[in-house]
């Protein structure tokens, strides 16, 4: 019996992207994005759950990150923040925290899993040297992007990590917006990079 090969076939689930030598790139599945926060993502569950099925075929080919505030805000993050005075706090406070089941795994912690690297930046986008460092920067390079928010975290890696030549695919129903409307919207927007940015809607 042959082992199975990590691709698929059909186009509403891939149009046969191959995952092999992929890395699963799991964008800021933190407390922040959950419950009554300002900043909570309403298909949060659904994402984690989506993210969670996926695990087993990135075993040793997933990195987890994290988004926090800067120490001192500068520039246009001054008045951002000034917006969401909430959310700068330090990058250890519980509400940055990762949700149970990733922060189990970034602790090694699941079943027949080990830790799982985290990149923690203050920054939307996450494709920076950090990040680099885990993945590669290679011209076999794939990202497979999953986690919160569609429409700002995720779009911003997606966007950034495409520009440097990076193969990036985006997995729909393993990301959550900030409004089922604004997930959407970013779908459309980073289907318009293709090839170098994929979107599916599972795989």
């Amino acid at each position: 019996m042959t082992a199975p090969v990590d691709t698929v076939d059909d186009a509403s689930t891939g149009d046969g992207v191959d995952t092999a030598g992929a890395w699963l790139v799991v964008i800021d599945m933190q407390r922040v994005f959950t419950g009554d926060s300002p900043w909570a993502a309403p298909r949060f569950a659904g994402a984690s759950a989506a993210i969670e099925r996926l695990l087993p075929r990135f075993r040793g080919r997933t990195v987890l990150t994290r988004f926090v505030a800067p120490a001192q805000p500068t520039g246009a993050w001054v008045p951002y923040y000034r917006d969401w005075p909430f959310a700068l706090v330090p990058d250890e406070d519980d509400l940055y925290a990762l949700t149970e089941t990733f922060a189990a795994l970034a602790a090694g912690d699941l079943p027949a899993a080990r830790a799982v690297p985290v990149v923690t930046e203050p920054t939307f986008g996450k494709w920076g040297t950090s990040l680099q460092a885990v993945t590669g920067t290679g011209a076999d390079t794939h990202l497979v992007l999953t986690g919160v928010s569609t429409d700002c975290c995720v779009l911003s890696t997606a966007l950034a990590a495409a520009d440097t030549g990076v193969r990036v695919t985006v997995v729909a129903d393993a990301c959550a917006g900030a409004s089922d409307v604004d997930h959407a919207r970013a779908l459309d927007a980073m289907r318009l990079y293709a090839p170098l940015i994929t979107v599916v809607d599972t795989l």
